[in-house]
């Protein structure tokens, strides 16, 4: 048994449970999102830009390209800031889990909020071990983007989107005329089309994050001698959370122009 998640089951929702390292790095993920935006924006300036705002104008051009790529800007130009905000933090979610591990080491029982993370159970079924005794190792550092629960809650969050934005721009009678064209037959194909989005878009983005994360740490299970790979693949994870970051905006900003145009 090596590094658990701390999962949280609230007492009144047994069949609930919240990973609390999840829920925190999508908290830290969203406020450093929103620092950034704040630096970059509190001395705007007509004229030339300079750091944090030539920072985001960029992003801001970057995410303008991709739009008028997938749509006519007329109708594109007010999804610029679903864009901003999707590539900023996918891209920030993806990266966070490469720099550090935060983790917590434990002989006893451990509970939050009144409701065990750590049962005696848990640490007795253990493989782990630490100064001749058995514990569990909570692993609370990682990217958010890692969690399946996050990038599929992303995806079903822009799927919905894109029947809200049809059904406004075209109309309830297009909307739902689309689902049974070029023939009533269609009906059920467009209905795993709706959910085929949705699982890869989530599973998409998922996958490549976790599969790195993965290999991180069995990178660093060779100890000295895993320096120097470690430092190529971090790199590369830079590499492929930037791509990552870019291919669900642009594949958002796609759906959501196949649902607004006729």
């Amino acid at each position: 048994m090596g590094h658990l998640p701390p999962v949280w089951t609230p007492e009144w929702l047994p069949w609930f449970q919240i990973n609390l390292s999840t829920t925190l790095m999508t908290i830290v993920t969203s406020i450093i999102v929103l620092i950034i935006a704040i630096a970059a924006t509190r001395s705007l300036t007509s004229g030339v830009p300079k750091g944090m705002q030539n920072f985001l104008e960029w992003v801001v051009d970057f995410v303008h390209g991709i739009i008028g790529s997938t749509m006519d800007l007329k109708k594109g130009a007010v999804f610029i800031h679903l864009g901003l905000t999707l590539i900023l933090f996918i891209f920030i979610g993806n990266l966070l889990g490469l720099p550090m591990n935060f983790i917590t080491i434990h002989e006893e029982p451990f509970t939050f909020l009144g409701q065990e993370i750590v049962t005696e159970q848990m640490i007795h079924e253990s493989e782990v071990e630490h100064n001749g005794h058995q514990v569990v190792e909570l692993a609370w550092w990682k990217s958010p983007t890692a969690d399946a629960s996050v990038t599929l809650a992303m995806s079903l969050t822009i799927v919905l989107l894109t029947h809200i934005f049809s059904v406004k721009y075209l109309g309830i009678k297009t909307y739902i005329k689309h689902y049974f064209e070029p023939s009533p037959l269609f009906f059920p194909l467009h209905l795993i089309e709706e959910f085929a989005k949705t699982l890869t878009l989530g599973f998409r983005l998922f996958g490549n994050i976790f599969a790195g994360e993965i290999l991180i740490a069995v990178i660093l299970l060779m100890g000295f001698a895993g320096i120097v790979p470690l430092m190529v693949w971090q790199g590369f994870s830079i590499f492929v959370g930037a791509i990552q970051a870019y291919v669900f905006t642009i594949l958002s900003m796609v759906y959501i122009s196949q649902k607004i145009q006729h």
